[in-house]
């Protein structure tokens, strides 16, 4: 039976990041039960990969709320934030499955993701309908799935060829964020850029001397990835499929928009398939140019 103890809250703090991520995993573990589709493991498995993301969401956190109940000091949901140029991206909001329905997630959500802060809030939310109520309740609106297709990296086929440049030094990076500001509307920082150089290989794509393009790969997932134009896309593709044979891995996993037609017709081309765990973009106003963008994996913000 779910503890009546009052709940409190309060911001987050680093000592907090193991206990959110174990609390992340009851969550998203009891989702997959729930919907058919368990995941494989456990909160401390998957911690030594997924630990540098977690701890980087804490240093960038535009706001980092925990829920906890007042006389045993137990942590019963979070939720945090990040905001880049004008975008208010909702990260994560977990409450522990035997603690829904005492409010905690929605005051959660009304600190970590005020309503009016932000040209465009927006939430890469699970197809839980109770996430799903919340996130309405908190005016946003699902505007199209994120598919995971995921499938063996291949060999290289003719195409269209797009010549691939490390993002290495100022000029590349500053390439890298005018072309995301073009297709999303929103670009990352310098800093976070930098973050994902240090753990994925960054890379720019040109035709005729003129940028098209950029991809970021590294072995705990893959994204972001963008392109000027849709039809460049498969060979920004193709590029990072043969990348990611070089570093050996076996699987590649990629998070797609419904509107990007172009990238999942050329994926199903190549053998890849849809796995059945769907994502919903919601935001509160529609933005971005979502048919020639990929976002970061694992879906946890564009």
């Amino acid at each position: 039976m779910a503890s009546e103890q009052p709940l409190g809250y309060r911001r987050g703090t680093l000592d907090d990041v193991v206990p959110c991520h174990e609390l992340m995993w009851l969550s998203v573990t009891d989702l997959g039960r729930r919907q058919g589709t368990p995941l494989e493991g456990s909160a401390t498995d998957w911690w030594p990969s997924s630990e540098p993301l977690h701890r980087q969401l804490a240093q960038i956190a535009a706001e980092w709320w925990v829920a906890e109940e007042t006389d045993s000091s137990r942590l019963v949901g979070f939720a945090r934030s990040i905001e880049r140029d004008g975008l208010l991206e909702l990260t994560e909001c977990f409450v522990r499955p035997d603690q829904q329905s005492r409010g905690a997630g929605k005051a959660l959500l009304e600190r970590a993701f005020p309503a009016g802060r932000g040209t465009v809030r927006s939430i890469v939310a699970t197809s839980d309908v109770r996430a799903q109520a919340r996130y309405y309740a908190a005016g946003t609106v699902a505007r199209f799935p994120l598919f995971t297709l995921a499938g063996v990296p291949g060999a290289m086929e003719h195409i269209r060829p797009a010549m691939a440049e490390p993002i290495d030094g100022e000029h590349a990076i500053e390439a890298q964020r005018a072309i995301e500001r073009t297709v999303l509307g929103h670009r990352r920082s310098d800093d976070e850029i930098r973050w994902l150089l240090d753990r994925r290989q960054g890379h720019l794509y040109r035709r005729a001397d003129r940028v098209i393009g950029f991809s970021f790969l590294g072995r705990a997932g893959a994204g972001p990835m963008a392109a000027l134009e849709p039809s460049d896309l498969p060979a920004v593709l193709l590029h990072v499929e043969a990348l990611a044979r070089t570093m050996g891995l076996e699987c590649l996993e990629l998070q797609v928009p419904a509107p990007n037609a172009i990238a999942i017709r050329h994926l199903m081309g190549r053998g890849y398939r849809f796995d059945s765990w769907i994502n919903f973009l919601m935001s509160d106003r529609p933005f971005g140019q979502f048919d020639r963008f990929i976002p970061f994996g694992p879906p946890l913000f564009l």
